[in-house]
């Protein structure tokens, strides 16, 4: 399959010449690029384009689990032929084994995965071994262990129409690929048998498979509902052979055992001495019964809590190797790493890919130190940044605002191109191309400064003027009690304001935005307003309180994402309050103004008239209200922002059944939805409840 986009809408003058650029980039062998476009230009449409133009297959990298869910969304729908995958940390709740010295605190590893993120991985992962048109969007757990794709695809389980096969072999291949088998219920990574045939519920598909097996030969393979039973006829369906993968990432061998377990134990023989001339007695005896227990487990079973931790051996990689991640998969795909890595919001992104690998050492060295694990451990580990940037071929970094490292990185391989192949000097910075103008025409907003003497009186008489054009307002402080001062004084004057920042519940975050755009507030005020994907069309005025107070809240790069949060509306506007222009300021002022003027000079050129964003509010999950506990417990959570205050003492222990029953059923659909958040909230209130 070809990578097609569907739909309606063609890419804008502008749009279509950052697609020829970055494409033409790419065909000249420049690595690095930078997609500089201001909030709103379509950035993510641009980049399918470059996805259906370059048809190579596609790693998106984002820095969080919602923004990385939407565009999986987005890439779904422009891509609904094609395999787009979704590859993000599979636990809904995770804490990491580790130990606090101080306290002597042992904290077990403990975790809730998520069956359908789980799916989605173990999905993606086959794409890329299947197929060639895959586009997978990710998050920084792509750089994370997940074994070698080479051991993945070896485990495959091939079979066929007529092929010879004795029934407990095919049951034994199952085992071996970690599905369980099971007769009461037929579950995702399960197996079960009725009468001739043998039903698999595949770990990474959303249909089973049933292997009709008579005298030792396979009669026929077909797809069948999980639920009913039923065979599925389309034009997909199975004819004579099929593959099957393993359920887990992380796949042994029984025969590849006898080596990794012989070099297991010698390393353990070595550490145990080394712990003893170390006077460490406690953490001897600590270590070598852990290893023992769990070569005992994964020899019976195949698996244990905690393999990953041995995966170096089972791999065959040496100490200090880099761990089998997303990008082995890829290049597996791709030959000759023949594939193409989009950074979506990069100055967040590759900082937080950077930081991975020191907060994952000290939690290993405290664990391995104390005897709780060998030093193998270490090499289960995200990569570190530049054996990432070793991995992949090529990046374009998505930003509005980027740092200086990749447009260093995306200038510099443009100068050593232009060395190589002598090009024009005016292609010296080819590897920065800019998308500035939003299809709408908007232009980036005016910014007035003002002086900070009176800035609170001033600002209730800005927002006075927006609320009579009906407009909203944002406004930032630099502090969060200063934002819930301002938000109480406001309120005193009758303006209907809230406050938003880091202490306010990501679900209620989200309702409080939508509460602003509705006209239930006219204000918020806020420490950091601006979130990557905050989009709200209302905004007439952004007010920054004290602009000049030089900090991370007042960088370039703050200054200009949050000015950008008044560029969605026709009469959007900036106030900054200073007493004197910082150099941050002024670096922010002339951006904006470049950018501003350039999107002029363009609808000028074009004739395009400005027009307001229209975007529909989103229709809430569940709704605020205050409800009995009666309802509560009969009614799900559609009709709730967040879960009701319960009084659990008057709850009965049927009560108490019932709700949890309801909670899970609400817990799983929010997961579906890729509602995180209230998957967690509600999880919290299940742990709560339960007895």
């Amino acid at each position: 399959m070809k990578f097609e986009i569907k739909s309606t809408n063609k890419p804008t003058n502008e749009q279509k010449k950052a697609i020829d650029q970055l494409v033409n980039n790419f065909v000249n062998s420049k690595k690095y690029q930078t997609l500089l476009g201001v909030t709103g230009s379509g950035k993510t449409f641009v980049t399918a384009n470059v996805i259906e133009r370059l048809q190579r297959p596609t790693l998106i990298i984002s820095h969080n689990k919602t923004l990385a869910a939407q565009l999986y969304q987005e890439m779904r729908d422009l891509f609904p032929k094609n395999a787009v995958s979704y590859f993000v940390s599979y636990y809904d709740y995770y804490q990491p084994e580790s130990y606090i010295p101080s306290t002597d605190t042992y904290i077990e590893k403990d975790s809730a995965i998520n069956e359908l993120i789980d799916k989605l991985r173990l999905s993606a992962t086959t794409n890329l071994l299947t197929r060639k048109d895959v586009i997978v969007v990710a998050s920084v757990s792509a750089i994370y262990n997940i074994g070698s794709p080479n051991e993945y695809g070896k485990f495959a389980f091939e079979f066929a129409t007529g092929m010879k096969v004795a029934r407990e072999q095919i049951i034994n291949r199952l085992l071996d690929l970690q599905y369980e088998r099971s007769e009461f219920g037929f579950n995702r990574g399960t197996f079960r048998i009725r009468g001739e045939n043998i039903d698999v519920y595949p770990a990474y598909e959303d249909i089973g498979v049933r292997i009709e097996e008579s005298d030792g030969v396979i009669k026929s393979i077909k797809k069948i509902n999980t639920i009913t039973g039923e065979e599925i006829k389309d034009h997909e369906s199975i004819s004579k052979n099929y593959v099957l993968f393993p359920a887990k990432h992380f796949i042994t061998d029984s025969k590849s055992h006898a080596k990794a377990f012989e070099q297991i134990k010698k390393d353990l023989e070595f550490r145990v001495e080394e712990l003893r001339k170390a006077n460490k007695l406690l953490e001897a005896q600590r270590l070598s019964q852990r290893v023992n227990y769990d070569l005992e487990m994964i020899k019976e079973i195949g698996y244990v809590k905690g393999i990953e931790n041995y995966s170096r051996y089972f791999d065959g990689r040496k100490p200090g190797d880099p761990p089998y991640t997303l990008l082995d998969y890829f290049s597996v795909c791709a030959d000759d790493k023949d594939y193409l890595v989009i950074v979506d919001e990069s100055h967040i992104t590759f900082p937080q890919v950077r930081g991975m690998y020191n907060g994952d050492f000290s939690r290993k060295k405290t664990l391995i130190d104390y005897g709780f694990r060998l030093p193998s451990a270490f090499d289960n580990r995200p990569l570190k940044f530049d054996e990432f940037l070793r991995k992949i071929p090529n990046f374009i970094a998505l930003s509005a605002t980027p740092n200086e490292w990749e447009v260093s990185m995306s200038t510099t391989n443009a100068k050593l191109q232009m060395l190589n192949s002598k090009l024009n000097t005016k292609n010296m910075n080819a590897g920065v191309v800019e998308l500035l103008v939003r299809p709408t025409g908007i232009p980036d907003p005016k910014v007035t400064i003002k002086p900070t003497t009176n800035q609170v009186k001033d600002v209730i008489e800005e927002i006075k003027k927006e609320i009579s054009n009906k407009r909203r307002v944002l406004v930032t402080t630099l502090t969060k009690k200063t934002a819930e001062d301002l938000t109480s004084y406001l309120q005193e004057q009758g303006l209907k304001v809230a406050y938003l920042h880091s202490d306010v519940d990501t679900l209620d975050r989200s309702d409080i935005l939508d509460n602003l755009r509705k006209g239930t507030y006219d204000c918020l005020v806020g420490i950091n307003l601006l979130r990557e994907g905050l989009d709200l069309p209302e905004v007439g005025l952004v007010a920054i309180l004290d602009a000049d107070k030089e900090g991370f809240l007042r960088s370039e790069t703050s200054l200009i994402q949050t000015m950008g949060r008044a560029a969605r509306h026709v009469e959007g506007r900036v106030i900054m309050y200073a007493d004197k222009i910082t150099d941050s300021m002024k670096r922010a002022l002339a951006e904006v103004e470049r950018r501003r003027k350039y999107q002029l000079d363009i609808n000028k050129k074009y004739n395009i008239i400005p027009k307001s964003i229209a975007k529909p509010i989103r229709e809430k999950i569940i709704e605020k209200e205050e409800e009995n506990k009666s309802k509560a417990i009969g009614l799900g959570l559609e009709t709730y922002t967040k879960l009701p205050e319960i009084d659990m003492a008057s709850l009965t222990p049927m009560d108490k059944k019932r709700l949890i029953k309801n909670l899970q059923k609400e817990m799983v659909l929010a997961a579906k939805d890729l509602n995180f958040e209230l998957a967690v909230i509600i999880r919290d209130k299940i742990k709560e409840i339960s007895p």
